[in-house]
């Protein structure tokens, strides 16, 4: 009797694509809706990905110099946090559940937000500001975070992202 090993058969998924793009979208300003963007941006980079994050409406407190380090977090209609939502209006909620966040995030070996947004620039993802949310806070450059590469419109951003998975946050 004879036996025969046979090799196992692995699916050709054909040349890795090198070329891949991907753009976020941040429109919340939130800490816990900065942090999705930041970690996504963070895995495209290692894993050889150009990644362009575009900052729009309230995802500019992720850039503004004045709010970027500051940003909160809310129980207050944020069902997901499991909490009756009473609570979430009462005085001190939002210090002590962004407290604890950052306390959460911190334990994981997680940066905060801007130590986070340069780990990204020095991996090579670009930052963009768009110009209408920049027009409508009455925000300029100065305002924003150094390494911004720009303010520009959504049409610019488009441009320089085409052919990119697009995702919005």
């Amino acid at each position: 009797m004879t036996t025969t090993e046979n090799a196992p058969i692995l699916p050709s998924f054909g040349d890795v694509d090198t070329d891949r793009k991907l753009a976020i979208i941040c429109s919340k300003g939130n800490l816990d809706m900065a942090y999705p963007a930041l970690v996504l941006a963070n895995a495209a980079l290692g894993e050889g990905i150009e990644t362009h994050l575009f900052f729009t409406f309230w995802g500019f407190d992720m850039i503004n110099v004045k709010t970027m380090g500051d940003l909160k977090f809310t129980m207050l209609g944020n069902t997901a946090t499991h909490m009756p939502q009473g609570l979430g209006g009462l005085p001190g909620m939002t210090a002590m559940a962004t407290h604890q966040m950052k306390k959460s995030i911190a334990e994981l070996g997680i940066p905060e937000v801007p130590d986070f947004l340069q780990q990204i620039v020095d991996s090579g993802g670009h930052l963009w500001a768009c110009k209408m949310s920049a027009d409508m806070q009455h925000l300029e450059a100065a305002d924003l975070y150094d390494e911004v590469e720009a303010i520009i419109s959504a049409s610019d951003f488009i441009e320089k992202t085409a052919g990119a998975q697009l995702l919005f946050i």
